[in-house]
């Protein structure tokens, strides 16, 4: 199985601060993969890393395509943690789902948006509060809303940052059976302290914390 994403030598520094050190990662085609570590260990930085929204201090970032060839471009869906959304931007939430299918601010939609449109409302239960704008939703609802424009796209890889974070318990295992069936499609990595529902479904699970001890240790 070829790499989807390969990190190489990552450090990150803050203000003289090493929040990240030595760190080599790579997910391959196809596999569900749970990050873990504690609070604080870094691991929304590293995200963010991963999907070039943050330059590392040192290291290098690769993704690479279904002909295991270096690409510039690689189709991701990426659900947020919550508090990373500006609630107070006045839009609805079925317009948020749908700047997952636009490439830009003001890109055109896909012909086939409306189709695309109402099988991520199924799958997610959004349909009751589409045109309500994201900054009245309850924080299950504006969950299950960012995670109907991460996959709308159906991106090769999926990246989720705490998923089942402000969800009920009932759609928490909602989200089981979803990543249960998308894991079949496309390529899953995904960030969380909280394992005990996700361990089953996953074909690997790394630590942050261990990463950066065995590369203290050699």
């Amino acid at each position: 199985m070829d790499d989807i994403l390969r990190l190489s030598g990552i450090g990150m520094n803050f203000d003289g601060k090493w929040v990240l050190r030595d760190i080599d990662f790579s997910v391959r085609r196809g596999e569900f993969v749970i990050l873990s570590g504690p609070n604080g260990s870094g691991k929304t930085t590293l995200l963010r890393i991963m999907l070039r929204l943050m330059k590392p201090t040192v290291g290098k970032v690769e993704y690479f395509n279904r002909e295991g060839c270096p690409t510039g471009r690689l189709p991701i869906g990426y659900l947020p943690q919550k508090n990373k959304i500006d609630t107070r931007f006045p839009i609805t939430a079925e317009e948020t789902i749908l700047s997952g299918l636009r490439r830009g601010i003001f890109g055109h939609l896909p012909e086939d948006w409306r189709e695309k449109l109402d099988k991520v409302v199924e799958l997610c239960g959004t349909r009751s509060f589409m045109q309500q704008p994201i900054g009245t939703l309850s924080g299950g609802q504006l969950q299950r809303t960012l995670l109907a424009r991460a996959i709308i796209s159906e991106p090769e890889l999926l990246v989720l940052d705490e998923p089942l974070s402000y969800v009920d318990k009932q759609f928490e295992h909602r989200i089981y059976e979803m990543l249960r069936a998308l894991a079949k499609r496309m390529t899953i990595l995904l960030v969380s302290h909280e394992l005990t529902g996700l361990l089953p479904l996953a074909d690997r699970t790394i630590s942050i914390a261990e990463m950066e001890h065995v590369k203290s240790n050699k």
